[in-house]
Parts: structure tokens; sequence; C-alpha cells
């Protein structure tokens, strides 16, 4: 099978179980993004496929080929899987021209002269800092030797490369830049991609598919789209969006195919509902960007008030009280001044809203056709 395939991974670090029943599918050509909180178990997951950690349990191919069986005790050596790292400090030589550095691998490998300085010059070009060939590590900004660690990266044409959180001692404006870099490149070479990052923007932003971990535990992989829309638990939903989304505790009941959500917003119709959805104590996960907010009284829409207004240049973050006293945020784009104090109405549209189970955390499903029903878009009634 091509690809990598991790199937029951465990992981132990003394008498800590740090990967737990792993099992994850990274199809030829994805850019997979590992990410979780720190301590989840995705940095260990990359050094597991590379060879720098050896599982306890579990087994790993890649491309069909075994490299690791823990059963057997068979850990196929990093130099053996066809792969190549970048970690997050870019250990450069410093001593040695980018040029040098970019070479090394291709230099031990005693590649022809000729050979090495058209692939060096070629990721170079790839990287664009082709011009800075002549110059030393130190005579480099932070993002430029960070080019530099990719081009040595791929210079060898890996099949697979892996990226241990690369951006993430580089200042906002660096890391957008590099991450349109990164994105164009997986483009260009069609080589599979490994990222790992505990920042979530930089995982929406870059992936074909995203593994969230917690806690040693793989919850969700999916595209980033349904990561973002449709998280699989309370703690996948409060750990992506910036800023973070809202929860909202409800009564659901289900009736012919619809969950009603009886909440501090009123009252909240849900259609395509599963006949298992059941009723009970709920929580509702409304993204800030979701919430409509307008000045005049618009019908089947729930009345709050403004409890703070924070412009953020293009866009303004508004906090809203319930009628329980609890905050509301909503983001708007572009810029908007309320007094405070001000009654508003809201409304938020149905198919915006997911709704999870209180006891479990998991989210209950409802069909994509329903929620985006035109007679039902405003949802609140």
């Amino acid at each position: 099978m091509s690809g990598i395939q991790l199937r029951k991974i465990n992981k132990y670090f003394d008498n800590n179980h740090i990967l737990k029943d792993l099992d994850l599918f990274i199809e030829d050509g994805d850019f997979m993004t590992l990410l979780g909180p720190s301590g989840c178990g995705k940095t260990t997951t990359l050094r597991v496929i590379t060879g720098l950690e050896n599982p306890e349990e579990g087994v790993l191919t890649i491309n069909g080929k075994e490299m690791v069986n823990g059963a057997k005790g068979y850990y196929a050596p990093p130099s053996k899987r066809g792969l190549n790292l970048v970690f997050q400090s870019y250990a450069l030589w410093p001593h040695m021209t980018v040029f040098d550095n970019v070479a090394f691998g291709l230099s031990i490998n005693k590649t022809p002269k000729a050979e090495i300085r058209a692939k060096v010059e070629s990721a170079l070009e790839k990287m664009r800092i082709i011009q800075y060939k002549d110059r030393y590590p130190s005579e480099l900004s932070g993002g430029q030797q960070q080019r530099v660690a990719i081009a040595r990266a791929i210079v060898t044409e890996p099949k697979i490369l892996l990226l241990d959180e690369p951006l993430s001692n580089l200042d906002a404006k660096l890391r957008l830049e590099m991450r349109a870099e990164l994105k164009r490149l997986h483009r260009e070479l069609k080589t599979t991609i490994i990222y790992v990052t505990h920042d979530q923007v930089e995982a929406l932003t870059m992936s074909t598919k995203i593994a969230v971990f917690f806690e040693g535990h793989l919850v969700q992989v999916d595209t980033p789209r349904n990561i973002y829309r449709h998280p699989v638990d309370l703690r996948v939903a409060d750990f992506i969006g910036n800023p973070k989304i809202n929860f909202i505790d409800a009564d659901v009941a289900y009736l012919n195919g619809s969950l009603t959500a009886e909440s501090e917003l009123g009252t909240l119709v849900l259609p395509g509902a599963s006949s298992g959805a059941g009723s009970g104590k709920a929580v509702l996960a409304v993204y800030p960007e979701d919430i409509l907010i307008s000045s005049e009284k618009t019908e089947g829409a729930a009345m709050l008030s403004i409890y703070s207004v924070m412009p953020a240049g293009s866009e303004t973050l508004i906090q809203l009280t319930t009628r329980g006293d609890n905050l509301l945020l909503a983001k708007v784009i572009g810029e908007l001044d309320y007094p405070v104090g001000k009654m508003v109405w809201v409304t938020i549209p149905q198919e915006k809203v997911n709704v999870y189970d209180k006891e479990t955390g998991r989210l209950i499903p409802r069909t994509e056709e329903s929620a985006a029903s035109p007679e039902l878009k405003r949802g609140i009634i």
C-alpha cells in the first residue's frame, strides 16, 4: 500500500504512556499536519516515523515496506526510510556558507560535484534564496535561515518531508510568508509532508489533512474545512478557531427529524438530526464570525446587550451579554462601533450551529442537506 501506515502504535517514556493505540494513514502526496496542545504526542509521532524514537508496540509501514514492528523488535534505521527532517532550530553549520550547508548531505553521499551544484542551486531557487548562496548563516535573517534549512532537506529529493514546528521562532509576518512558501513547495514537489504544530492557523491554512491529538490519543483526522466546521468533540471545538468558539448550554429534544434547542438565545430549530440524537442536556457551539448582529429589531432574533467593542483593524470583536449574564463573542469584518449597554438583535444561521452531547462531549451529527435548507436558514424562532 502506498503511503505511511501506523497501526496500534504505543510509546512509553518510563511510566508515561505517550502514544495510545495510534492508528493513522497518511496518503502519498498529503500535507498532513499533526495538531494539538503541548504534550499531546504529536512530536513523538513524528519521531516514531523518522526512527528517532522506537515504539514498544505497533507496526509502521512506508509504501508497503515494514519499517517498525514492535512485537518483533524490528526498527529500520532512519537512513533507510526515504525521508528528511527539518527541526524547530535551524541547525545550520555556522562555519559553512549557505551553498555548503545545503550541499552537505550530497557531499557525504559522494555525489559528483557537477550534480551537487545543479541540485543545490535548484533547491535554493525553489526557496528563493539563490542570491545568498555565498553568505554564512550569521549574515542571514531568521526567515532566510529557515529557508536554508528547508532547502537542505529537499535537495536530496526525499519522498517524505517532516517538519517539527519549523516556523515557531519567526515573527508573525515571516510566519505568514513561510506558510505560503511551504504550500507552494508542496504543490510543486508533490512530496508527502508531515508537519507538527500547536498553531491551528498554520494547520488550517496549509494542510490537505489534519490529525488532532489530545493526551496521546488521535481524536480526529479530516480536511481543514471539516475539522473547523464539524469538530468531533468539545475538546477539538475549543481548540480550533481564533477567536475561540462560543459554547451555550441548551436543552434539546428530537422531533420529526429536527432538534429543538432551548437556550439563553431562545428556541433554535436544527433540522437534519437522526432519530438516535435523543433528548437532554447539550452544548451549542457557534463561531464568532457566524453571529449576525442588527441594530434594527429582527423577526426571530434574540435581543442581547453590548458588553464591549474591541476594534482590531480589519475586524471588530464584540462581546454580548445574554439574558443569563453570560458573554457571547461575535466577530464582524470591518469597523463597527456600538455604545456599551445598547440592545441589539442577534441571529445565528442554524446550519452553522454544532450540537454536542453535554455528558459525552461528542458531536451530534446532522445531514448537510437539511442544515442548508433555504426555508430554515435563520434557525432562531
